[in-house]
């Protein structure tokens, strides 16, 4: 920036000293200008030949001493302001935003609480030694490794391994570093310094994985060493067909790669712009460029390709009771726990309207359970041990522990008055704009998609499964996922996808690292390249349309003024441009390849959808009117399981409550989204209606709710007979499919309106 100045400042003095005819001040003004850029620009040239790196600067410099030497002053400093002018551009489009890790370093402890005796001592964390025990608070990070000597930890490792259930280590149990404190305070006997802990490992692997990347490879000097040798040839042709250095000059005034120089960087700079407003923000043109041509996508799970919300899916009823009342009593115990799931548990009470007690004399042991009365009854909420320790390992159970290690899914148990009453199972969803974006990333040229995670396998492959990915790499620590960022980099250039700290190791590693920093992950958004402000997946479509977009047009304005510098070129070595004249033609050929860069700034159709205010309205409407529905839809697969155990009086009072919430509210809210929604997805999506298969869903869905009302309205006063439960179960069965099914792909459709 200071020689820009200086040559600008040269430029005008030059002028000024020109207009009023004073001596030869305005050339030696000039000259001295352009002998400061010479000297700053030729050490940084042959900076660059010691590293074998050929640059475009070497023309300028060859056009700026041929200018001294020719005297051709005025020429010499308008090529100095053009090569500053690129400069101080490319500085700031590839300025870093990085502070040296400091989001780690602030999260890792700095003191500990070390026992001496009775009593608790704060001591540097650095003072820690081995053997030493040390209190961990609830909220506290574990500031070292070791083992737990006293009490049960439950720690949150999310963090760390992306699991997201939290997980319970007992009286002799290892521990991790970096994990958090989710339960009640425990001791810890440290069995590795600081130094040498997990959490310290994963800031040496981020520190590593910065040094070992490949630096980035600006645009211009890919095409540098071609167009040098062409001007360098042209030049000397002049010369010696000509008999006059004036003309090899020329040549060299017009060729000063200025549409390289300037025109990239510029483009880049818009496309870094551009993407910022819409709360993406790119570290620099080196990524964005590198975004452009990425081939090979991976992805972590939690947070990254799921919400990290977890969500009721289903709640299991034992005996009599109904959903609605398990929920109840579950929810009135939650609204004073600060259990992770306590928020879930509200939001599924809201969604079925039932109304909740404050609860009295409650007790909660952190991590494990919480007890009190409601309504004078005694109502228990967490895991089957505290709940009801005495329960017996029914079928029921059995069949609920399958489903939760299957589907991935966590329990929680509601006893009341002592009697197991009902589970509510628990998932992370997957964010239902993550199918949708991952198809339209390979549209763009994304050939791979690959998902690494720390989550057990099962759950890894069903989420995989779900997304349609290529691979599944599960149960990777943070430094297995630094070797999976080396396995897969032989497929192309690589885009990792992270949000927690034990990513930030891949994500410094791979080509070009994408942190979900809206959820505070501040650690993924200092080692990645491009951050997405915005907690939603389709950022990451748009940042890579950006930069697609932003890479086409600054080659369009690099191959246009190279174009034009050519056939100036060619007029130059034939004498009919002289090197004053040469520098403000080129000057011209800059400002038009720099307004055709700029065009990166516009839209360009780049919007994953129009944003119109009516249709945002409607989709969030109907996705409320989901979240109504979803509760009944879940209790289909519960009451076809259960209809043999239930009395024929309240299994018929069951299926006749489920066909009137068919007829009441499920098919009035499908005629609805047919009649509003559909014919505006047709409009907004002209090239790909969706809409076809959903109407033939619907048309399936009112079938069976059709043979349902018949088999129900057919049955005896007395309740189902055993020859009616197996066509009852299979409907039910079926519309618990299709429903499920038919819900999750018009979330997704309706992802599009929100932006």
């Amino acid at each position: 920036m200071a020689l820009l100045g200086l040559a600008l400042v040269g430029l005008a003095a030059g002028s000024i000293l020109h207009l009023a005819r004073v001596g030869d001040a305005d050339r030696w003004v000039w000259a001295g200008v352009t002998s400061i850029v010479l000297i700053w620009t030729f050490s940084s040239v042959v900076r660059g030949l010691l590293r074998r790196e050929t640059g475009v600067d070497l023309i300028a410099v060859l056009a700026m001493a041929g200018a001294l030497v020719l005297g051709e002053h005025l020429a010499g400093v308008i090529i100095a302001v053009m090569l500053t002018g690129g400069a101080a551009l490319e500085r700031f489009a590839v300025a870093r935003a990085r502070r040296e890790l400091s989001a780690l370093l602030e999260r890792a402890p700095h003191t500990a609480h070390r026992r001496a005796g009775a009593d608790t001592v704060d001591v540097d964390i650095d003072d820690v030694g081995l053997g030493d025990v040390l209190v961990v608070k609830p909220g506290e990070v574990v500031p070292a490794d070791g083992i737990v000597s006293l009490g049960t930890a439950i720690l949150d490792e999310s963090a760390l391994t992306g699991e997201s259930k939290p997980v319970q280590l007992d009286t002799g149990s290892p521990v991790r570093s970096g994990g958090t404190n989710a339960g009640s305070p425990f001791e810890l006997r440290v069995t590795a310094p600081t130094a040498q802990s997990t959490y310290a490992g994963i800031i040496r692997l981020v520190r590593a994985a910065e040094e070992s990347k490949a630096p980035f490879v600006r645009l211009a000097d890919r095409y540098a060493l071609a167009f040098l040798g062409l001007t360098v040839t042209l030049a000397a042709l002049a010369w010696i067909a000509g008999g006059s250095p004036s003309r090899a000059l020329a040549v060299l005034v017009v060729a000063t790669p200025c549409p390289l120089i300037l025109a990239a960087p510029a483009a880049i700079i818009a496309g870094v712009s551009r993407a910022a407003r819409h709360g993406i923000i790119v570290k620099g043109g080196g990524p964005l460029e590198m975004l452009a041509r990425a081939t090979v996508l991976l992805l972590d799970k939690t947070g990254t390709v799921t919400s990290a919300r977890p969500q009721v899916v289903a709640v299991e009823t034992f005996g009599a009771i109904s959903s609605d009342d398990v929920v109840r009593h579950a929810a009135s115990i939650e609204q004073v726990s600060v259990h992770p799931y306590a928020p879930a548990i509200l939001a599924e009470a809201r969604s079925r309207s039932v109304e909740l007690s404050f609860p009295v004399d409650v007790r909660e042991q952190m991590g494990t359970g919480i007890g009190g009365n409601v309504d004078g009854r005694r109502v228990a909420v967490g895991q089957l041990g505290f709940v009801a320790p005495s329960a017996p390992r029914t079928p029921e159970l059995r069949s609920i522990e399958l489903r939760t290690a299957v589907e991935g899914s966590s329990s929680v148990y509601v006893s009341i008055d002592g009697s197991l009453a009902g589970v509510l199972l628990l998932q992370d969803p997957i964010r239902p704009e993550a199918p949708r974006v991952l198809r339209a990333l390979r549209a763009a040229g994304i050939r791979r998609i690959h998902m690494v995670t720390g989550d057990h396998p099962d759950v890894a492959e069903l989420v995989g499964d779900a997304l349609g990915v290529d691979r599944v790499f599960a149960e990777r620590t943070p430094e297995e996922k630094v070797e999976v960022i080396k396995l897969v980099r032989a497929e192309g250039f690589t885009v990792m996808v992270g949000d927690g700290i034990n990513d930030a190791p891949a994500l410094a590693l791979a080509d070009i690292g994408v942190a979900m920093g809206a959820r505070g992950a501040t650690a993924a958004s200092e080692a990645a390249d491009v951050v997405l402000t915005a907690d939603r997946l389709g950022g990451l479509l748009l940042a890579t349309r950006i930069a697609q977009r932003t890479r086409r047009i600054a080659l369009e304005s690099v191959f246009a003024g190279m174009g034009l510098s050519l056939v100036a070129m060619v007029f130059a070595a034939a004498g009919y441009i002289t090197p004053v004249a040469g520098a403000v033609l080129q000057e011209g050929i800059d400002v038009l390849v720099i307004l055709n860069a700029l065009r990166a700034l516009g839209g360009g159709g780049l919007l994953i959808m129009p944003r119109r205010g009516d249709a945002k309205d409607l989709a969030q409407g109907l996705a409320s009117a989901h979240g109504s529905l979803r509760p009944h839809v879940g209790e289909l697969a519960a009451l076809a399981a259960r209809l043999d155990s239930l009395p024929a009086w309240e299994a018929r009072a069951q299926l006749e409550r489920i066909r009137d919430m068919f007829e009441k509210e499920l098919l009035p809210h499908e005629r609805e989204e047919q009649q509003t929604a559909y014919p505006l997805l047709g409009k907004l999506l002209k090239e790909e209606d969706p809409t076809g298969p959903l109407i033939q869903t619907h048309h399936e869905i009112r079938r069976l709710t059709r043979l349902f009302g018949r088999l129900v309205a057919q049955l005896p006063a007395e309740g189902p007979r055993p020859e009616d439960l197996r066509d009852l179960r299979r409907v039910l069965y079926g519309l618990h499919a299709i429903l499920t099914l038919h819900f999750a792909q018009e979330e997704e459709l309706y992802s599009l309106f929100e932006g």
